[in-house]
This record gives C-alpha cells, structure tokens and sequence, in this order.
C-alpha cells in the first residue's frame, strides 16, 4: 500500500506514475499529486500529528515524499498570533496572523515548498536542483540545496531587491540574471530544464513542490484547536497558494481531523500586477496576463500558471479578490509593524491592505475568525519603506541635547 497512487491532470483526469513531469500529454492540463486518502486516514490522526515534530513534517503522511531523508528538516510550524491590536484597529474581534516572516531557512513560506521539492528531487536521485523565482523561492533552493549537498542553479529578475540578491548569493549557487520580469525568466527556465536532468522545482517537480503550501493550512486548523477559520486572506502570484492552503483545509475536512472547511478565501493582489484580480472583477475565465509594474515583487507574475485555478477557488468559497496600490502596500506593511510588531515584506504589505480593505467594507464581519498570511520577512524588503519612515532623532550626547530634542 502507498499513500500516492500517482499523479493526475486537473483537467481531463488521466493518471500518470509519481515521476518528475509536470504537464498532461492528452491535453496539457498541470498535474497535481493523487492520494490515496482511505489509506491514510488509516495512518493519521489528531494524536499522531501532535506527536510527530516541531515542524512541517509533522504532515508527512499528507505530504508526497517517503520521509526517509527530507531535506528542510526545522521548516514550518510558524506562529500564529492573536493580532488583538491590528483587530481592534480594524474592528475584528477574530484576527489571527499566520507568520511565515520567521520560517526556516530564509524567512519565507517558499522554505515550506521548497523543502517538499528538494527531498523528493533527492528520492528521484537529482544531484542538481533549479528554480525560476522572483526572490523568496531562490533564496530557499540555495539555502536548501547548500544544506543537503545538491548543485544549485537560480534564475531571477535582473531587477530584484539587493536583500534578495544577496540572500541567495551567500549560499554560493550559480545565480543568473535574466533581463527581463518573471515571465521572461520562466520561459528560459523551461527551455534550460528540456535540455539538462535538474530538478527543476516549479516546473518538472512542480507537482510535488506546490503541495508544501497545504501544511500553512494543516498548522492553521490545528493552532487553532483543530478548527477552520471563517475567513482567509491569501496573497497571489501564480495562484498556486491559495489553491493549496483551500486544499489543505479540504483534506483535513475529508480525513476527519477537523469538523467544517466552510472558509471564505479571498485573494490578494497589487494594483500593478493583478490579472487574477481583474478577471474577477470583470466576471470572466480569461486570465489576460499583464507585465508587472508593482513594488510587490515577489507576487509580480504577469501571466501566472494556477491563475485560473485560484480565481475558481476564490469564487467557489465565496470569497473575493481586492487589490491596492503601492502606497497602501507600503501602508500595510507600517501598520502590521506598528501595531503586531511584525516586519513583513511587501506581499505581506499587499495581505494586510487588503484585509484592511475587506474589513471597511464589510467584507469580513467583526466576528468572524479571520487569517492573513504573511508570506515573507519585511528585511528582505527594507527599499520599499526607506523613504516612508520617520528619521532618526540626531543630538550629541549631552542630557540636555536630549532633553531640547524631545521638547521640540
């Protein structure tokens, strides 16, 4: 007995061996992970979760891998916290932050997909591992392959933030620039993994990769005391993480473990890169991709591969999409520093405006227990609210330059 039975197309159905591919040959549909749920739920349980480790492993049985040499052994298991200050600022009795800003290794929720991808690369005896990102994914490849003894090669925006640059570079990977935005990048990325055997993590083991993502959802429910939340606030690029953490509630739901999956998901985007967002407000199908224009560089894809898939997620719930603008993502990201203490990078500015904006509009009922995902560390992003800070009171050190300074 396996607790995979393979792998099957989203859209026709047909099955595939739990092999490094990616796309259906009959209609070219993406292919997802298949379980074998009524053999797991022989396995799983409330008090075998609870017994296993501080970390996202403690799903293994709801994860694609055999767990006989995983890689990212201490990611996951992040805080989740009362946001009793934020709440009462926006007028909700039931604001919870998921915190991802202090996952292990680099500071991101990529270090949950990344460490499912890399330990199934080991199990299909990849010695090279490669990823096309837009920062947060290639600082946790290198840091992961570094950690397990895999070759590393990262593609990126030639743009990004230095933190990110750097963030990747300290791990010695061959890192390569691409002139041009995440979209450029991901072709060329696609073209490189047809001509050499690496593991590309989001693409031929993309299947197995986005199913790290569940675990922000399995954490959810059981920090929670083994419930759901009424409301989620997810940020999107490809769309891929708020398909998953739907996902994630759904299996527990399905196995038992949780009572009720009846959870408004809502999806976040910026103002300079929303195609999801904009095709819901036009009520159509058609994600038409866009070319990023955005400070919220992490979630700029302009064309993104499980937008239709997050968009339909989004709608099924109940859900909305809403998007806000540069200044109100600089905007969220001081308001969850000054009110929760916690320093977010901009996808998690985009979260927090939005929540904001859902909870004036009345979106989100003051009851209701809502959950907002911060996705990644503000100190990867420090560029975007230099200039929207106060400055340094400067004096020399006298008592009575202090005491002047604080009088004026």
């Amino acid at each position: 007995m396996s607790k995979i039975k393979g792998l099957i197309c989203r859209e026709c159905k047909n099955e595939y061996p739990a092999e490094a591919i990616h796309v259906c040959e009959f209609c070219f549909g993406p292919l997802e992970v298949n379980y074998d749920y009524e053999y797991i739920g022989s396995k799983i349980s409330r008090q075998s979760i609870t017994e296993g480790p501080k970390s996202l492993w403690r799903y293994l049985d709801l994860l694609p891998v055999s767990g006989k040499d995983v890689v990212g052994a201490n990611s996951g298991f992040t805080p989740l916290i009362k946001a009793n200050n934020l709440g009462k600022l926006l007028g909700l009795n039931e604001l919870y932050i998921k915190n991802d800003a202090v996952n292990h290794p680099t500071l991101s929720f990529k270090d949950r997909v990344v460490a499912v991808a890399l330990s199934k690369a080991k199990e299909f005896g990849y010695d090279t591992v490669a990823c096309a990102s837009t920062g947060n994914l290639a600082n946790s490849v290198a840091a992961n392959a570094a950690a397990a003894g895999l070759k590393c090669f990262v593609f990126i925006p030639g743009d990004l933030e230095a933190g990110k640059i750097i963030g990747s570079l300290i791990y010695n990977p061959t890192l390569v620039a691409v002139n041009g935005n995440y979209d450029d990048v991901n072709r060329l990325c696609t073209e490189v993994a047809g001509e050499y055997n690496w593991a590309f993590v989001n693409i031929n083991i993309r299947p197995y990769y986005a199913e790290g993502s569940k675990t922000l959802a399995y954490e959810t429910a059981e920090q929670l005391g083994w419930r759901s939340p009424d409301q989620v606030v997810v940020p999107v690029a490809s769309g891929s993480l708020l398909t998953k953490i739907r996902k994630g509630f759904n299996e527990f739901l399905k196995l038992g473990l949780i009572d009720s999956a009846d959870i408004k998901v809502n999806g976040a985007q910026a103002e300079g890169c929303s195609p999801v967002a904009t095709a819901y407000k036009n009520n159509t199908e058609f994600i038409k991709p866009v070319k990023p224009n955005t400070i919220a560089k992490s979630i700029a894809i302009g064309n993104p591969a499980d937008g239709y898939y997050s968009l339909k997620a989004v709608k099924e719930s109940g859900g909305v999409f809403e998007t806000v603008n540069d200044n109100e993502i600089v905007d969220g990201m001081k308001l969850l520093a000054s009110t929760e203490g916690i320093f977010t990078e901009t996808a998690g500015g985009v979260t927090i405006a939005v929540l904001k904006k859902l909870a004036e509009n009345g979106k989100i009922k003051k009851d209701e227990v809502t959950v907002a995902y911060i996705t990644g560390n503000g100190l990867k992003t420090q560029e975007a609210v230099e200039g929207a800070l106060h400055k340094p009171i400067r004096i020399d050190p006298h008592l009575r330059d202090f005491e002047a300074a604080i009088k004026k």
